[in-house]
C-alpha cells in the first residue's frame, strides 16, 4: 500500500472517531440541561437544616454524627450563631410514638408573604398547649373535615399521658394551633396575617405541640383543680423540642401568645422542670466562621 493511500485511510478513521466523540458530548450536554436533579439547579425554598422538631422514630446512637433532614419551607431562615446538638441523655431516652393523619382542611402551607405582599422572615417559635380532653378526642377532631375556617384546628404533635409522641401535621406545614395570637420577642411583637378574614396569628412561624390533659382536669380552667402533667410527658416534650434549633427564649405557651383572652393552657405547666430536662437533652455549640 502506498503511503498516500495509508495516510488517507488514517485521516478518514480519525475524522470518524472525532465525529463520534462530538455526538457523545452533545448528547451528554443535552441530558444535563434537561435533567432537573443536576447540581447546578437549586431550590431557593430548601434550607440548610430544619429549625423545627422532625418526625423521629428512634433516637440516634451517635447524636453528634446524625445528619438532620432537609425540609422545604418558604419561610426565610437567618444563619444562626450557634447550633443545638443532642446529647447522650437524648439518645438513651426512646419514647413510644404514633403517627395520626390530619384532614387537609385543618392545616396548610407556610406563607412567604403576608396578605399585603410583605415578605416574611420570622424565626420559628414553639407554642405549648394542652388538649382540654383526651388525646383521642383531639385526634378525632383533627381528622374530621371542617369547612368553617374559624373551627379548623390542629397541632404538629401531641404527647399522651404515658409519654407517647403522636406526630400529626408535618413540621414544614402550618398547623392551626393559635388563632388570634402574637409572640412578644426581644425584637418586638411578631404576628402574621395570612387570611384577610381572620385575625393575625403566630401560626405561620410556629410549631405547635400539645400535652394530653389528665382525666381529672377535663374542661378545667383552674390551677386548683388541674393535677398537672406526668413525668413521662415532660421528658417526651423535652426530647421532642431538643431536636429543634429553636432557642429557649422562643419557646412559649398558648396562654402567652393568645390575644382572645380565652386561652389559659397549658395549665400548671412547670417551665423550670421542662427547661432543666431540655438542657440535658441538647447543648448549644457555637458556629465558627472564617473571616474572608
Amino acid at each position: 500500500m502506498r503511503f498516500k493511500d495509508w495516510a488517507t485511510r488514517v485521516l478518514l478513521i480519525s475524522l470518524m472517531f472525532m465525529a463520534v466523540i462530538v455526538v457523545l458530548l452533545i448528547g451528554r450536554a443535552t441530558k444535563l440541561h434537561n435533567n432537573p436533579t443536576t447540581s447546578h439547579v437549586s431550590n431557593p425554598r430548601v434550607i440548610a437544616f430544619s429549625q423545627y422538631p422532625q418526625v423521629q422514630f428512634q433516637s440516634a446512637k451517635e447524636p453528634e454524627k446524625k445528619s438532620q433532614r432537609v425540609i422545604k419551607s418558604p419561610v426565610k431562615i437567618n444563619k444562626p450563631l450557634a447550633r443545638y446538638i443532642t446529647t447522650q441523655a437524648f439518645a438513651k431516652y426512646r419514647p413510644s410514638y404514633q403517627v395520626a393523619s390530619v384532614d387537609p382542611s385543618n392545616y396548610g402551607e407556610r406563607y412567604a408573604q403576608d396578605v399585603n405582599g410583605v415578605p416574611l422572615n420570622n424565626q420559628p417559635i414553639i407554642v405549648l398547649h394542652e388538649t382540654g380532653y383526651s388525646a383521642s378526642s383531639a385526634i378525632n377532631f383533627f381528622q374530621v373535615a371542617h369547612s368553617d375556617e374559624g373551627v379548623q384546628a390542629s397541632y404538629h404533635a401531641l404527647i399522651k399521658l404515658d409519654g407517647t409522641v403522636v406526630y400529626l401535621v408535618p413540621p414544614e406545614k402550618r398547623a392551626f394551633g393559635a388563632a388570634n395570637s402574637v409572640f412578644e420577642s426581644p425584637q418586638g411583637l411578631e404576628t402574621v396575617q395570612t387570611n384577610p378574614k381572620l385575625p393575625a396569628s403566630v401560626n405561620n412561624f410556629a410549631y405547635h405541640v400539645s400535652l394530653e390533659t389528665p382525666p381529672d382536669s377535663y374542661d378545667s380552667n383552674s390551677q386548683q383543680t388541674h393535677s398537672g402533667y406526668t413525668e413521662a410527658q415532660y421528658k417526651s416534650l423535652a426530647w421532642l423540642v431538643a431536636q429543634s434549633q429553636v432557642p429557649d427564649y422562643r419557646i412559649t405557651t398558648h396562654h402567652l401568645v393568645d390575644r382572645s383572652g380565652k386561652k389559659v393552657d397549658p395549665i400548671n405547666f412547670d417551665g423550670n422542670k421542662f427547661l432543666s430536662l431540655l438542657n440535658t437533652f441538647r447543648q448549644a455549640r457555637p458556629i465558627y466562621r472564617v473571616n474572608k
